[in-house]
């Protein structure tokens, strides 16, 4: 089978695309490599802007997983323009032509941010999605582009990811778990700015297992699938960031606790995902720290303005 990976080089992506060619997929990769390039040369580099690929050019692959875009809260509320442009309408374009070109399936990235602000209530798929800003809006408008182009010849399958935490060839440390970790060893401190609200967190070990599960479902499935490792406090994060950290590295960690209102307040329930993908998360967040302590040697520049997406976002010329 042939997989062309639309936003390949990024943070899931640079994860994803070896691993897929272990499993004997053939894998190409279309990116601006806007945050640089860590792929293994087993994996075929275009770059390319997605608005200009034609239908000819897709007619090869079986499916297309869509993994570009705008990733984060910030770099969409810096360029809501480009935000749009990215999530909402670059998913639409592609499916369309991957469709008119014959493509059996579409994957896309979408994100748990849809879901907005929610009180106490357990989220799957047919629960309201209200999100008010820039990030969550235009990657439900990416889902709604892509599902109403859904029939017996084409599969459609969008999974709402949880953040995403974890090591990557394409490091980031502007994600949760990632984000406490980095300030855990730099300033000995986790600063918590409000400890009630939730969030579902996904290991990117267990991300990689979702796109390997929706790949490899059934043709004939589409549809909406939460896709998370567990839904967690942020001040419960905190608690077993410092905890693994301590025990591990051996340091001496403080948390910072403020109270400060959020807009964001969600968990998920994956159901769907276990049931329909067999997606079994098998991560937790003291995994998603091993994975950080195990791989640290790799990016312990942690001041490094490459791992954090809006700084490199702010630095291209668009």
């Amino acid at each position: 089978m042939k997989i062309l990976v639309a936003g390949g080089a990024g943070y899931i992506g640079s994860k994803l695309a070896p691993i897929l060619v272990d499993r004997g997929y053939e894998v190409d990769v279309i990116d601006l490599f806007w945050f640089g390039d860590f792929l293994p040369e087993t994996v075929k580099k275009i770059k390319k802007n997605i608005f200009d690929i034609t239908q000819d050019e897709v007619k090869k692959y079986d499916q297309i997983i869509f993994l570009a875009g705008l990733s984060n809260d910030p770099m969409a509320e810096y360029s809501p323009s480009l935000n749009f442009i990215h999530n909402a309408s670059a998913p639409a374009y592609l499916g369309y032509i991957a469709k008119k070109g014959g493509i059996k399936r579409f994957i896309y990235a979408s994100s748990c941010s849809v879901y907005g602000y929610t009180e106490n209530e357990l989220y799957d798929e047919n629960s309201p999605a209200v999100s008010n800003y820039p990030y969550g809006i235009s990657k439900l408008q990416g889902e709604q582009a892509v599902l109403q182009m859904v029939d017996k010849n084409f599969s459609v399958i969008c999974l709402r990811q949880g953040t995403v935490s974890g090591y990557s060839p394409r490091m980031r440390l502007d994600l949760i778990v990632n984000t406490m970790f980095k300030s855990a060893l730099l300033d000995n401190t986790i600063n918590v700015h409000n400890p009630a609200i939730w969030r579902p967190i996904l290991s990117i070990n267990d991300a990689v297992t979702a796109y390997i599960r929706a790949i490899e479902s059934d043709e004939n499935i589409s549809g909406l699938f939460n896709v998370a490792s567990g839904n967690f406090t942020v001040g419960e994060v905190a608690d077993l960031v410092k905890n693994s950290i301590n025990s591990r590295m051996d340091k001496k960690i403080n948390l910072k606790i403020e109270h400060r209102q959020d807009y964001r307040n969600y968990k998920v329930n994956i159901d769907r995902a276990r049931n329909i993908l067999s997606f079994k998360p098998r991560s937790d967040i003291d995994g998603i720290v091993q994975d950080l302590v195990n791989n640290f040697d790799k990016f312990n520049d942690l001041k490094n303005k490459s791992y954090y997406n809006i700084e490199v976002f702010k630095s291209i010329k668009i």
